[in-house]
């Protein structure tokens, strides 16, 4: 029998990887909601794309990204491609719990409308359901191609390999998932620029500051590269 213990986690992988798990799982329930943000539905006034609603989804997804690339900068493009593999697991899991959860006869005493909007909030079809895991993997691996391919061109530039991986990943997400989800069900032209538009936005704002984020908090929870494990 080996006696040899299994080599352990560095501390940041593990956290950023159950967070990256959450994530993946979290991105569908928001996606219910549609929110307003302000100065960006003023931008789609400005090119004629109109008032913005935006499936607050994308705030999970933009998490995703964020850690996805922090891991490859951190670590390296294998580790940071295998985070994004193991995420399908939480993703169709989550999806076929959901599935079981709604076939289940409800309780006499749940209330009706509770259970109506439970039923509206976590319904889906099978075309969101593949639009959703086939845009998922695309993406966030593009993303992670992406970035790693300019880091070992530039080395630097975390900010400028931040945003270009981000948002070219974030505008090929878009097209599969509101392709495969909604084409032929309602006209998507303006869905797509108006959710391109948004995620373009967000992803040159947002994800570079949090992937710093995400890389110094990865860079203090290990210490010294390759001493602080758990």
């Amino acid at each position: 029998m080996d006696s040899k213990a299994a080599p352990a986690a560095p501390r940041a992988l593990f956290a950023l990887s159950i967070f990256y798990g959450g994530m993946v799982c979290i991105a569908g329930v928001l996606g219910n909601k549609q929110v307003a943000l302000g100065p960006i539905s003023r931008i789609g006034d400005w090119v004629g794309i109109g008032p913005l609603a935006v499936e607050a989804g994308i705030f999970a997804f933009l998490l995703l990204v964020a850690t996805s690339s922090a891991v490859a900068e951190l670590y390296d493009r294998p580790t940071a491609n295998r985070l994004v593999v193991i995420g399908f697991v939480p993703l169709v899991v989550s999806l076929l719990l959901s599935e079981l959860v709604l076939a289940l006869p409800a309780a006499a005493a749940m209330p009706a409308e509770r259970l109506a909007a439970f039923n509206t909030v976590m319904g889906s079809t099978p075309r969101i359901w593949l639009g959703g895991i086939v845009a998922y993997g695309t993406s966030q691996l593009l993303n992670v191609t992406i970035f790693s391919r300019l880091k070992r061109e530039t080395g630097r530039l975390l900010w400028l390999r931040a945003a270009i991986a981000s948002v070219t990943s974030q505008v090929v997400d878009t097209l599969l998932f509101v392709t495969i989800a909604f084409y032929g069900v309602f006209p998507i032209g303006q869905l797509l620029a108006g959710q391109m538009l948004a995620k373009v936005v967000l992803s040159i704002v947002a994800v570079p500051v949090l992937i710093y984020f995400f890389v110094g908090l990865g860079r203090r929870l290990d210490g010294a590269p390759g001493q602080s494990r758990i």
